[in-house]
Protein backbone atom coordinates (compact mmCIF):
# COMPACT_ATOMS: atom_id res chain seq x y z
CA UNK A 1 0.00 0.00 0.00
CA UNK A 2 1.11 3.51 -0.75
CA UNK A 3 0.15 6.57 0.75
CA UNK A 4 -0.76 9.76 -1.42
CA UNK A 5 -2.29 12.37 0.18
CA UNK A 6 -3.45 12.95 4.18
CA UNK A 7 -6.14 15.16 5.21
CA UNK A 8 -6.48 15.73 8.92
CA UNK A 9 -7.48 12.12 10.32
CA UNK A 10 -7.45 10.62 6.77
CA UNK A 11 -5.22 9.12 4.41
CA UNK A 12 -5.91 8.02 1.58
CA UNK A 13 -3.74 5.17 -0.72
CA UNK A 14 -2.71 5.05 -4.20
CA UNK A 15 -5.67 3.43 -5.10
CA UNK A 16 -8.06 6.11 -3.59
CA UNK A 17 -9.17 4.18 -0.85
CA UNK A 18 -9.74 6.55 2.16
CA UNK A 19 -8.36 5.52 5.86
CA UNK A 20 -8.96 6.66 9.33
CA UNK A 21 -5.32 7.30 10.44
CA UNK A 22 -5.45 6.37 14.24
CA UNK A 23 -1.71 5.81 14.80
CA UNK A 24 -0.51 9.85 13.15
CA UNK A 25 2.62 8.77 11.86
CA UNK A 26 3.87 6.82 15.20
CA UNK A 27 2.49 10.24 17.21
CA UNK A 28 3.52 12.84 14.84
CA UNK A 29 0.16 14.46 13.33
CA UNK A 30 -1.14 15.50 16.33
CA UNK A 31 -2.56 18.56 14.32
CA UNK A 32 -3.86 16.30 11.88
CA UNK A 33 -2.52 15.76 8.08
CA UNK A 34 -2.02 18.94 5.82
CA UNK A 35 -3.33 21.31 8.25
CA UNK A 36 -4.55 23.82 6.33
CA UNK A 37 -3.54 26.61 8.67
CA UNK A 38 -0.43 25.37 8.81
CA UNK A 39 0.40 24.56 5.30
CA UNK A 40 -0.55 28.02 4.33
CA UNK A 41 1.95 29.69 7.14
CA UNK A 42 4.86 27.12 5.51
CA UNK A 43 4.40 27.94 2.23
CA UNK A 44 4.43 31.84 2.77
CA UNK A 45 7.60 31.21 4.90
CA UNK A 46 9.30 29.10 1.59
CA UNK A 47 8.54 31.94 -0.23
CA UNK A 48 10.36 34.26 2.20
CA UNK A 49 13.30 32.68 3.46
CA UNK A 50 13.87 28.49 3.56
CA UNK A 51 17.44 28.44 5.10
CA UNK A 52 20.06 30.31 6.54
CA UNK A 53 23.39 29.13 8.57
CA UNK A 54 22.47 28.85 11.84
CA UNK A 55 25.47 31.90 12.75
CA UNK A 56 22.93 34.35 11.97
CA UNK A 57 18.72 34.29 13.98
CA UNK A 58 16.07 34.44 12.09
CA UNK A 59 12.83 35.56 13.58
CA UNK A 60 10.87 32.00 13.63
CA UNK A 61 13.69 30.44 15.45
CA UNK A 62 13.70 33.26 18.47
CA UNK A 63 9.90 32.89 18.32
CA UNK A 64 10.13 29.32 18.85
CA UNK A 65 12.58 29.31 21.51
CA UNK A 66 10.42 32.04 23.40
CA UNK A 67 7.45 29.91 22.77
CA UNK A 68 8.23 26.97 24.05
CA UNK A 69 9.79 28.26 26.98
CA UNK A 70 5.84 29.42 27.88
CA UNK A 71 4.91 26.31 27.21
CA UNK A 72 7.25 23.60 28.86
CA UNK A 73 6.81 23.25 32.92
CA UNK A 74 9.25 24.83 35.37
CA UNK A 75 11.99 26.54 34.87
CA UNK A 76 12.93 24.88 31.59
CA UNK A 77 13.66 28.09 29.39
CA UNK A 78 16.88 27.42 26.96
CA UNK A 79 15.90 25.48 23.51
CA UNK A 80 18.83 23.35 21.44
CA UNK A 81 17.28 22.97 18.41
CA UNK A 82 18.60 19.93 15.49
CA UNK A 83 16.30 17.84 12.88
CA UNK A 84 15.28 14.54 14.82
CA UNK A 85 14.22 13.24 18.05
CA UNK A 86 17.78 11.15 17.89
CA UNK A 87 20.05 14.24 17.54
CA UNK A 88 17.85 15.76 20.81
CA UNK A 89 18.07 12.69 23.10
CA UNK A 90 21.93 12.70 22.22
CA UNK A 91 22.07 16.34 22.90
CA UNK A 92 20.59 16.23 26.02
CA UNK A 93 22.96 13.25 26.79
CA UNK A 94 25.38 15.17 26.10
CA UNK A 95 24.74 18.24 28.04
CA UNK A 96 24.32 16.18 31.13
CA UNK A 97 27.57 15.00 31.25
CA UNK A 98 29.23 18.39 30.44
CA UNK A 99 27.31 19.74 33.41
CA UNK A 100 27.41 17.15 35.76
CA UNK A 101 31.53 15.84 34.60
CA UNK A 102 29.66 12.32 35.20
CA UNK A 103 30.10 9.78 32.29
CA UNK A 104 27.20 7.18 33.25
CA UNK A 105 23.22 7.01 32.10
CA UNK A 106 20.51 4.69 33.73
CA UNK A 107 17.81 4.11 30.83
CA UNK A 108 14.73 2.21 31.08
CA UNK A 109 14.10 -1.44 29.66
CA UNK A 110 11.83 -1.53 26.92
CA UNK A 111 12.38 2.42 26.23
CA UNK A 112 13.28 3.70 22.68
CA UNK A 113 15.35 6.99 22.04
CA UNK A 114 17.07 6.92 18.58
CA UNK A 115 19.46 5.00 15.74
CA UNK A 116 22.20 6.72 16.35
CA UNK A 117 25.07 4.69 18.20
CA UNK A 118 24.90 6.77 21.48
CA UNK A 119 20.71 6.99 21.42
CA UNK A 120 20.59 2.88 20.50
CA UNK A 121 22.50 1.90 23.34
CA UNK A 122 19.72 4.24 25.55
CA UNK A 123 17.67 2.32 23.96
CA UNK A 124 16.25 -0.98 26.13
CA UNK A 125 14.41 -2.63 23.17
CA UNK A 126 16.46 -5.81 21.64
CA UNK A 127 14.89 -5.19 18.10
CA UNK A 128 15.72 -1.62 17.83
CA UNK A 129 19.59 -2.01 19.15
CA UNK A 130 21.65 -2.97 15.63
CA UNK A 131 24.89 -1.72 16.93
CA UNK A 132 27.11 -4.49 17.30
CA UNK A 133 29.48 -3.19 19.47
CA UNK A 134 27.29 -1.46 22.31
CA UNK A 135 28.94 0.91 24.78
CA UNK A 136 29.05 -0.04 28.28
CA UNK A 137 28.12 3.09 29.96
CA UNK A 138 23.97 2.46 30.10
CA UNK A 139 22.54 0.60 32.87
CA UNK A 140 19.25 -1.00 32.00
CA UNK A 141 16.44 -0.92 35.26
CA UNK A 142 12.96 -2.59 34.45
CA UNK A 143 10.22 -0.32 33.67
CA UNK A 144 6.88 0.59 35.79
CA UNK A 145 5.03 -2.73 33.50
CA UNK A 146 2.63 -3.44 36.12
CA UNK A 147 0.90 -5.77 33.62
CA UNK A 148 3.75 -7.76 33.11
CA UNK A 149 6.29 -6.77 36.30
CA UNK A 150 9.63 -7.84 36.29
CA UNK A 151 9.78 -8.56 40.15
CA UNK A 152 6.46 -11.23 39.58
CA UNK A 153 4.61 -8.24 41.98
CA UNK A 154 1.33 -6.37 42.05
CA UNK A 155 0.42 -2.63 42.44
CA UNK A 156 0.18 -0.88 44.66
CA UNK A 157 1.57 -3.53 47.12
CA UNK A 158 4.84 -3.78 45.10
CA UNK A 159 6.61 -0.56 47.12
CA UNK A 160 7.51 0.38 43.49
CA UNK A 161 10.31 -2.14 42.94
CA UNK A 162 11.04 -1.08 39.73
CA UNK A 163 11.45 2.81 40.59
CA UNK A 164 13.59 1.74 43.58
CA UNK A 165 16.14 -0.11 41.42
CA UNK A 166 17.30 3.15 40.52
CA UNK A 167 18.70 3.82 43.81
CA UNK A 168 20.67 0.41 44.02
CA UNK A 169 22.21 1.44 40.38
CA UNK A 170 22.77 5.28 41.39
CA UNK A 171 25.10 4.66 44.20
CA UNK A 172 28.05 4.01 41.94
CA UNK A 173 28.09 7.96 41.90
CA UNK A 174 29.52 8.23 38.50
CA UNK A 175 25.59 8.46 36.25
CA UNK A 176 25.15 11.64 34.73
CA UNK A 177 21.82 11.40 34.31
CA UNK A 178 18.23 8.79 33.73
CA UNK A 179 16.41 9.32 30.31
CA UNK A 180 13.05 7.80 30.41
CA UNK A 181 9.66 8.05 28.12
CA UNK A 182 7.15 9.59 30.32
CA UNK A 183 4.78 6.92 28.53
CA UNK A 184 6.94 4.11 26.81
CA UNK A 185 5.48 4.41 23.31
CA UNK A 186 7.28 1.76 21.32
CA UNK A 187 7.55 -0.22 24.34
CA UNK A 188 4.33 -0.80 24.60
CA UNK A 189 2.00 2.63 25.89
CA UNK A 190 3.91 1.51 29.14
CA UNK A 191 2.50 3.80 31.73
CA UNK A 192 3.72 4.25 35.39
CA UNK A 193 1.75 4.57 38.38
CA UNK A 194 0.71 7.52 39.99
CA UNK A 195 3.90 7.69 42.35
CA UNK A 196 6.38 6.72 40.07
CA UNK A 197 8.04 9.65 39.39
CA UNK A 198 7.74 11.41 42.58
CA UNK A 199 9.89 8.90 43.69
CA UNK A 200 12.50 8.69 40.82
CA UNK A 201 12.82 12.51 41.16
CA UNK A 202 13.80 12.10 44.74
CA UNK A 203 16.24 9.67 44.09
CA UNK A 204 17.82 11.05 41.66
CA UNK A 205 18.38 14.53 43.47
CA UNK A 206 19.15 12.56 46.26
CA UNK A 207 22.50 11.38 44.11
CA UNK A 208 22.64 14.60 42.06
CA UNK A 209 21.87 12.89 39.12
CA UNK A 210 19.80 14.94 36.15
CA UNK A 211 16.34 13.94 34.82
CA UNK A 212 15.93 13.74 31.15
CA UNK A 213 12.15 13.04 30.04
CA UNK A 214 11.88 11.73 26.23
CA UNK A 215 8.75 13.42 25.25
CA UNK A 216 9.34 12.65 21.08
CA UNK A 217 6.00 10.71 21.15
CA UNK A 218 4.04 11.80 24.11
CA UNK A 219 4.57 16.14 23.97
CA UNK A 220 2.19 18.67 22.59
CA UNK A 221 -0.80 17.28 24.07
CA UNK A 222 -0.77 13.69 23.10
CA UNK A 223 -2.13 12.56 26.65
CA UNK A 224 -4.48 15.23 27.72
CA UNK A 225 -1.65 17.47 28.73
CA UNK A 226 1.39 19.72 26.66
CA UNK A 227 3.88 17.34 28.13
CA UNK A 228 2.93 14.07 29.74
CA UNK A 229 5.23 14.18 32.97
CA UNK A 230 2.76 17.04 33.95
CA UNK A 231 0.47 14.32 35.10
CA UNK A 232 3.25 13.40 37.68
CA UNK A 233 3.72 17.38 38.71
CA UNK A 234 7.13 17.16 38.09
CA UNK A 235 9.65 18.54 36.28
CA UNK A 236 12.82 17.29 34.64
CA UNK A 237 16.15 18.93 34.26
CA UNK A 238 16.06 18.42 30.59
CA UNK A 239 12.91 17.51 27.96
CA UNK A 240 13.62 16.36 24.81
CA UNK A 241 10.90 17.09 21.43
CA UNK A 242 10.55 15.92 18.73
CA UNK A 243 7.71 14.54 16.08
CA UNK A 244 4.58 16.20 16.92
CA UNK A 245 6.67 19.54 17.53
CA UNK A 246 6.28 20.55 13.84
CA UNK A 247 3.36 18.13 12.77
CA UNK A 248 5.21 16.08 10.46
CA UNK A 249 8.49 18.88 9.47
CA UNK A 250 11.50 17.72 10.63
CA UNK A 251 12.53 19.40 13.77
CA UNK A 252 13.54 18.13 17.20
CA UNK A 253 14.47 20.63 20.56
CA UNK A 254 15.61 19.82 23.80
CA UNK A 255 15.09 22.42 26.58
CA UNK A 256 16.68 22.85 29.99
CA UNK A 257 17.03 25.15 32.60
CA UNK A 258 19.56 28.02 32.96
CA UNK A 259 21.87 26.43 35.43
CA UNK A 260 22.38 23.16 32.80
CA UNK A 261 22.53 24.92 29.92
CA UNK A 262 25.40 27.25 30.93
CA UNK A 263 27.88 23.83 30.46
CA UNK A 264 27.24 24.19 27.00
CA UNK A 265 30.27 26.61 26.32
CA UNK A 266 32.02 25.63 22.93
CA UNK A 267 29.93 26.24 19.86
CA UNK A 268 27.47 24.02 18.32
CA UNK A 269 24.80 23.90 15.83
CA UNK A 270 22.77 21.67 13.26
CA UNK A 271 22.60 22.47 9.93
CA UNK A 272 18.94 22.31 9.71
CA UNK A 273 17.99 22.03 13.03
CA UNK A 274 15.39 25.35 13.66
CA UNK A 275 15.66 26.29 10.31
CA UNK A 276 13.30 29.16 9.66
CA UNK A 277 10.68 26.60 7.67
CA UNK A 278 10.45 24.21 10.58
CA UNK A 279 10.15 26.28 13.19
CA UNK A 280 7.51 28.12 11.11
CA UNK A 281 5.61 24.75 11.12
CA UNK A 282 6.06 24.81 14.62
CA UNK A 283 4.77 27.87 15.26
CA UNK A 284 2.28 27.06 13.65
CA UNK A 285 1.36 23.55 15.12
CA UNK A 286 1.63 25.09 18.54
CA UNK A 287 -1.27 27.85 17.50
CA UNK A 288 -3.55 25.39 16.39
CA UNK A 289 -3.14 23.16 19.29
CA UNK A 290 -4.22 26.19 21.52
CA UNK A 291 -6.70 27.48 19.46
CA UNK A 292 -8.32 24.23 19.17
CA UNK A 293 -8.13 23.06 22.37
CA UNK A 294 -6.45 20.05 21.54
CA UNK A 295 -4.62 19.06 24.75
CA UNK A 296 -8.03 19.16 26.75
CA UNK A 297 -10.03 17.28 24.02
CA UNK A 298 -6.96 14.73 23.59
CA UNK A 299 -7.68 14.38 27.56
CA UNK A 300 -12.11 13.94 26.82
CA UNK A 301 -11.51 12.04 24.03
CA UNK A 302 -9.09 10.29 25.42
CA UNK A 303 -11.15 9.34 28.43
CA UNK A 304 -14.38 8.32 26.28
CA UNK A 305 -11.89 6.33 23.87
CA UNK A 306 -10.24 4.23 26.97
CA UNK A 307 -13.82 3.46 28.27
CA UNK A 308 -14.88 1.95 25.36
CA UNK A 309 -11.57 -0.15 25.13
CA UNK A 310 -12.32 -1.33 28.57
CA UNK A 311 -15.52 -2.01 27.88
CA UNK A 312 -14.62 -4.29 24.49
CA UNK A 313 -12.27 -5.96 27.67
CA UNK A 314 -14.89 -7.18 29.47
CA UNK A 315 -16.16 -8.58 26.27
CA UNK A 316 -12.95 -10.35 25.12
CA UNK A 317 -10.32 -12.10 26.72
CA UNK A 318 -7.76 -11.58 24.11
CA UNK A 319 -7.29 -8.26 25.39
CA UNK A 320 -5.31 -8.72 28.64
CA UNK A 321 -4.64 -4.77 29.30
CA UNK A 322 -5.70 -1.45 28.31
CA UNK A 323 -3.08 1.28 28.91
CA UNK A 324 -2.46 5.26 28.30
CA UNK A 325 -3.52 8.56 29.13
CA UNK A 326 -4.98 10.92 26.32
CA UNK A 327 -4.56 9.96 22.66
CA UNK A 328 -1.73 7.37 23.62
CA UNK A 329 -3.14 4.18 24.06
CA UNK A 330 -2.58 0.83 23.95
CA UNK A 331 -4.49 -2.72 24.26
CA UNK A 332 -2.29 -5.28 25.20
CA UNK A 333 -3.78 -8.66 22.89
CA UNK A 334 -3.08 -12.35 24.78
CA UNK A 335 -4.22 -15.63 24.85
CA UNK A 336 -3.95 -18.13 27.81
CA UNK A 337 -1.87 -17.46 30.63
CA UNK A 338 -1.03 -14.26 29.44
CA UNK A 339 0.82 -15.46 26.74
CA UNK A 340 1.79 -12.90 24.00
CA UNK A 341 -0.27 -12.99 20.78
CA UNK A 342 1.38 -11.73 18.17
CA UNK A 343 -0.10 -13.45 15.25
CA UNK A 344 -3.39 -12.69 16.33
CA UNK A 345 -2.61 -8.79 16.42
CA UNK A 346 -1.25 -9.08 12.90
CA UNK A 347 -4.43 -10.94 11.73
CA UNK A 348 -6.59 -7.36 13.69
CA UNK A 349 -4.18 -4.98 12.34
CA UNK A 350 -4.75 -6.53 8.37
CA UNK A 351 -8.42 -6.52 9.18
CA UNK A 352 -8.58 -2.90 10.60
CA UNK A 353 -6.67 -2.16 7.06
CA UNK A 354 -8.96 -3.89 4.89
CA UNK A 355 -11.94 -2.18 6.44
CA UNK A 356 -10.30 1.29 6.02
CA UNK A 357 -8.73 1.94 9.79
CA UNK A 358 -4.96 2.14 10.49
CA UNK A 359 -3.56 1.50 13.54
CA UNK A 360 -0.03 0.58 14.98
CA UNK A 361 1.80 -2.12 17.07
CA UNK A 362 4.06 -2.07 19.92
CA UNK A 363 5.19 -3.73 22.76
CA UNK A 364 8.43 -6.18 23.22
CA UNK A 365 6.24 -8.77 21.57
CA UNK A 366 4.65 -7.11 19.57
CA UNK A 367 1.25 -7.59 20.38
CA UNK A 368 0.08 -4.48 21.53
CA UNK A 369 -2.72 -2.61 19.39
CA UNK A 370 -1.35 1.02 19.83
CA UNK A 371 -3.83 4.12 18.82
CA UNK A 372 -2.03 7.47 18.28
CA UNK A 373 -4.14 9.34 16.23
CA UNK A 374 -3.98 13.15 15.31
CA UNK A 375 -5.95 15.14 18.12
CA UNK A 376 -8.69 16.29 15.57
CA UNK A 377 -10.13 12.86 15.69
CA UNK A 378 -13.46 12.91 16.57
CA UNK A 379 -16.46 11.04 19.13
CA UNK A 380 -18.19 9.21 15.91
CA UNK A 381 -14.54 8.10 14.75
CA UNK A 382 -13.80 6.45 18.07
CA UNK A 383 -17.60 5.15 18.25
CA UNK A 384 -16.91 3.55 14.82
CA UNK A 385 -13.13 2.38 15.48
CA UNK A 386 -14.83 0.32 18.26
CA UNK A 387 -17.64 -1.31 16.71
CA UNK A 388 -15.25 -2.19 13.95
CA UNK A 389 -13.18 -3.98 16.46
CA UNK A 390 -15.39 -5.46 18.05
CA UNK A 391 -16.64 -7.05 15.12
CA UNK A 392 -13.33 -8.78 14.52
CA UNK A 393 -12.39 -9.44 18.05
CA UNK A 394 -15.36 -11.63 18.18
CA UNK A 395 -14.43 -13.50 15.30
CA UNK A 396 -11.09 -13.52 16.32
CA UNK A 397 -12.30 -15.50 19.07
CA UNK A 398 -14.89 -17.48 17.67
CA UNK A 399 -12.11 -18.86 15.43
Amino acid sequence: MQIVRGEMQYLYDHKGKKYLDLYGGVSVMNAGHCNPEIVEKICAQVNTLQHTTTIYLTQPIADLAEKLSEITPGNLKRSFFCASGSEANEGAALISQLFTKKSKFVAIEQGLHGRTKLTMNLTGIPMWRTDPYPSGNVTHIPAAYCYRCAYGLTYPNCDLKCARRLEDVVRDGDFAALIIEPIQGNGGIITPPPEYFQLIREILNKYKVLLITDEVQTGFGRTGKMFAIEHWDVVPDIMCMAKALANGTPLGAFITNDAVASAYTRPGASTTGGNPVSATAALATIDVIENYRLVEKAKELGDYFKNALNDLQQKYRIIGDVRGMGLMLGVELVKEDKIPAFDETDNILEQLKDLGILAGRTGISRNVLTFQPPLVITQNDIDHLCMVLGIILSKVSDG
